[in-house]
C-alpha cells in the first residue's frame, strides 16, 4: 500500500470537502490516504515520507491565495521530483488556481503528474452526487498511477 499526501486549503468549505472526496478515491485503490490543512505544513519534513501528493486549493481573483503558494515555495526545497501528483480546487467563476499548481508540479517540481492534468470544480456541484463521482475518479486515478 501506498500513501498518499493531500494537502489543502478551504476558505469556504468547498475545497475541504474535494479534498476529502479525493481521499476517498485515493483509498478505493487500496492505497492510504493522509489530509492536511496547508497551515498544518511547517517544513519539508512535513511532506516526507509520502508516494504521491495531492494539492488543492480555491480559486480567487483569479489566482491562489498567497498561503498556498508560500507553501509551493516550501515544497519545492522537499525533493518531490519522479514523486506521482495531481491538482484540483473550487471556483466561482474562473479556476486559474489547480492549474498553476499543476503545472508548478510537472514543470518545476518534476513530479510525474496525472495524465487527466489540473480538476477544477464549480462550488456549486461540489456536493452533489457528480461531485463526488468526479473527485472519486480524480483520486482514484492518482491512486492507480501509484
Amino acid at each position: 500500500m501506498k500513501k498518499v499526501l493531500i494537502v489543502y486549503y478551504s476558505r469556504m468549505g468547498s475545497t475541504e470537502k474535494m479534498a476529502e472526496y479525493v481521499a476517498e478515491g485515493v483509498r478505493i485503490t487500496g492505497n492510504d490516504a493522509v489530509l492536511k490543512k496547508v497551515s498544518e505544513i511547517k517544513t519539508k519534513k512535513d511532506l516526507a515520507g509520502y508516494d504521491g501528493y495531492i494539492f488543492g486549493c480555491p480559486t480567487y481573483h483569479r489566482t491562489m491565495p498567497a498561503n498556498f503558494e508560500t507553501f509551493l515555495f516550501l515544497a519545492q526545497t522537499a525533493g518531490l521530483k519522479g514523486k506521482v501528483g495531481g491538482a484540483f480546487g473550487s471556483y466561482t467563476h474562473s479556476g486559474d488556481a489547480p492549474k498553476i499548481i499543476f503545472d508548478t508540479m510537472e514543470f518545476v517540481f518534476k513530479m510525474k503528474v496525472t495524465e487527466l492534468g489540473s480538476f477544477n470544480m464549480l462550488e456549486d456541484v461540489v456536493g452533489t452526487s457528480k461531485g463526488l463521482k468526479s473527485c472519486h475518479d480524480y483520486g482514484k486515478a492518482i491512486g492507480e498511477k501509484l
